[in-house]
């Protein structure tokens, strides 16, 4: 059996173990502020709710209920039946809509980035900064409905349609048709 060569120790230096604390202290520091740097800032979408069927694509309308918060938890926007194009609002909305099914309800997570960025979005008719520049935003979105938008031209067509021809959209006869006293 063959014996292990045994090396002494050298004692550790004065002021050594200081010098090995505050590396280690260091490669943390440098280890966490990597971390945060490389988090993920992309959209979260997380469902509260979850829905049934297809999902609106960018060329639908949606019908929603919403509530819209900054990241302090100030609520800056809240609309009940809303109604408007997925292409037609803020890169984070469109993608997260996309997201999204018939009666469900979910939480977006937007960054500024995929939000309003550098801009600040004031009210217009106080003039007041309702959302900060670069601001993160949350919001809780129910999808209530959708429809593409060649439904509800063709739908619009087929109500023009009826008040042309005189009728009742709702299946009863016109004022014209109506008997006179």
């Amino acid at each position: 059996m063959s014996e292990i060569t045994r090396v002494p120790l050298q004692p550790v230096g004065k002021g050594s173990l200081t010098r090995i604390w505050i590396g280690v202290i260091l490669a943390l520091l440098i280890a966490a502020s990597a971390a945060w740097a490389v988090r993920y800032q992309g959209l979260v979408i997380e469902t509260l709710k979850a829905g049934e069927g297809p999902s609106p694509t960018a060329g639908d309308i949606v019908l929603v209920n919403y509530v819209g918060h900054l990241a302090s938890g100030k609520e800056f926007e809240r609309a009940q039946r809303a109604a408007f194009p997925v292409d037609g609002v803020i890169p984070g909305w469109s993608k997260g809509l996309q997201n999204m099914q018939r009666g469900g309800k979910y939480k977006l997570m937007i960054p500024a980035a995929m939000a309003y960025g550098a801009q600040e979005q004031k009210n217009p008719s106080t003039g007041e900064v309702v959302i900060p520049a670069n601001s993160d935003l949350t919001f809780e979105v129910e999808l209530l409905d959708f429809k593409s938008a060649a439904e509800l031209e063709q739908r619009r067509q087929e109500l023009q349609q009826r008040q042309q021809l005189g009728s009742d959209p709702r299946g009863g006869a016109g004022a014209e048709s109506m008997p006179q006293p």
